[in-house]
């Protein structure tokens, strides 16, 4: 690992300060360098430049002249490109010049810039800036100091305001925070100064002391916020218990004052399982979770965990429904069978007075297809 002297505002020796292999210490990619500051360099344009078509022209929409008889060229418009004052053929329009830079390309070309900026000699590493108030002179006293000749990058945290402003007003100096660090700007610079604390750390290039601060009392923060969301969450015993559906079969039904609707009927409780039972009552079957009433009951109030006695129970009321008709359709067919063969069979039987009289044949029977009505019992 590559060390440094760390420096003093004044110029005096302080220390050593050693710097991340995998930052300073790498085999410089120019590849990389040269398509990442392209594509930064590109993003930074506008885009806003336009010209104007021959459509987006005012004019131009009568024939100048006749298409034959006069000698000259044809011509349809005024506002054709090959007139003077006509529109642009092919001209440029906004857009957006912005390229895809995968991270990780972002990241080698960092770590290349500032590779080749340590093997130079060229980056600096001040222990920390001093600067009681903001005061320019200070400022270009202190890279005097420290032999800074040229163009100058230098990485601030953005909560000291007094350097901001001390070094901001020079015009060899680029002022930057820790996070805004590029390849573009340190290959622009000549020379690269760090504080101590904005020294890149071997774990990325923006990570130094105090942005690991930071993200540790953040960890800290969420840790504490998920404790008290657990806290106020119902205990899973709790929640189970008062969810959990009863056992099948008949059981009590629990008196419902405690919820504000008064007693519940007993008798009417206990029938519950045998409204699902009758075939013919499509109430019953389009409501499942309805008791039958008749003209003396009273309603009674059916706890939510009566409702499903068992898994035979949880079928469609549509299809109950259905079913309930086809079975009437079927017992009305099956009656009307039985009587239409009970009436041939009556006329065949009895016996015949006068063999050349002729016997009148049978009334037919018409019946209806009426589902509202029962067929006759004999």
């Amino acid at each position: 690992m590559a060390t440094l002297t760390l420096k003093t505002p004044a110029g005096d020796d302080k220390g050593d300060v050693e710097l991340a292999d995998n930052v300073f210490g790498i085999e410089p990619n120019v590849a990389v360098m040269h398509q990442v500051v392209t594509a930064q360099l590109a993003a930074r344009r506008a885009g806003t430049q336009s010209t104007k078509t021959r459509a987006e022209l005012r004019g131009g929409g009568a024939k100048p002249w006749r298409q034959k008889g006069t000698g000259r060229a044809r011509q349809g418009s005024i506002r054709s490109p090959q007139w003077r004052g006509g529109g642009v053929a092919l001209g440029p329009k906004p857009r957006s010049y912005s390229q895809r830079t995968p991270k990780k390309m972002i990241g080698l070309a960092l770590r290349s810039a500032l590779s080749d900026r340590a093997a130079d000699g060229k980056v600096i590493v001040v222990e920390a800036w001093d600067f009681p108030v903001p005061k320019t002179k200070d400022a270009a006293g202190a890279l005097a100091a420290l032999g800074v000749e040229g163009r100058a990058l230098v990485v601030v945290n953005s909560d000291e305001r007094e350097t901001w402003l001390s070094f901001r007003n020079l015009p060899n100096v680029h002022v930057i925070s820790p996070r805004e660090l590029n390849a573009y700007d340190v290959l622009v610079a000549d020379y690269l100064v760090f504080s101590q604390d904005t020294l890149p750390a071997g774990e990325g290039v923006a990570d130094n002391r105090r942005a690991k601060q930071a993200k540790a009392t953040a960890r800290e923060a969420a840790k504490l916020v998920r404790q008290a969301k657990s806290a106020r969450k119902p205990k899973a015993t709790d929640a189970g218990s008062a969810s959990a559906p009863k056992a099948p079969g008949p059981a009590p039904v629990e008196d419902a004052t405690s919820s504000g609707a008064g007693p519940v009927n007993d008798e009417l409780a206990g029938s519950h399982d045998e409204a699902y039972e009758g075939e013919d009552d499509d109430m019953a079957s389009d409501l499942p979770n309805r008791p039958k009433q008749s003209g003396d009951q009273e309603r009674t109030i059916i706890e939510p965990t009566d409702r499903v006695k068992s898994v035979s129970d949880k079928v469609d009321p549509r299809f109950a429904a259905a079913r309930s008709k086809v079975d009437k359709e079927d017992r009305l067919r099956a009656a009307r069978d039985k009587k239409a063969r009970k009436d041939a069979d009556g006329a065949t039987d009895e016996p015949d007075d006068d063999d050349d009289e002729v016997q009148p044949e049978p009334e037919k029977k018409s019946f209806s297809w009426n589902m509202t009505t029962e067929p006759k019992q004999d």
